[in-house]
Order: C-alpha cells, then structure tokens, then sequence
C-alpha cells in the first residue's frame, strides 16, 4: 500500500475509484478530497496531467465525491509542423 490513503481495489465504500493510464491500473484513495490532494497522495505532478469525471475535465481546485470515480491522463503536446 506504501501511500496513505492509497489502496489497490478493494471495494471499500468511501473511496474514490481513479482510473490511471501509462501503465493502465486502478485504485482507491480515501474521499472525498480536492483534486490537488488527490495527485499529491499518488505522487503525481498536476502539471502533467489531465483529471476527467463523467467526460469532463475536473479543475484543479475541485473536490471529488467518494462515490466518484475520476480517470488520470497524461499531458500530450505537439502539433503539427511549419506550414510549407
């Protein structure tokens, strides 16, 4: 379990269910909580990535229900190249 509040799934009733990708797995943290706690408890920089709930991106600043359940997603960029 190594972080507090972070657990594999394990059907615990109040828990946030967070849907990680790169490499894709599944866990439990202890909610509710703000976004921010959330990343920091996985040890994720919020700089890098993306946090969905129901289709929509969720603010940084935002709390997160223990019924909810959230998916991480790396930051992309690129684009594409000059104009010829």
């Amino acid at each position: 379990m190594g972080r507090r509040g972070v657990g594999d799934r394990t059907g615990t009733l109040s828990a946030v269910k967070v849907v990680l990708r790169n490499p894709r797995r599944e866990v439990e943290v202890d909610g509710p909580c703000g976004v921010d706690a959330l990343l920091e408890r996985l040890g994720i920089n919020a700089e890098s990535v993306l946090v969905i709930r129901n289709d929509e991106l969720v603010a940084r600043g935002s709390r997160l229900a223990d019924s909810d359940t959230v998916e991480i997603r790396p930051v992309i960029s690129g684009g594409a190249g000059e104009p010829e």
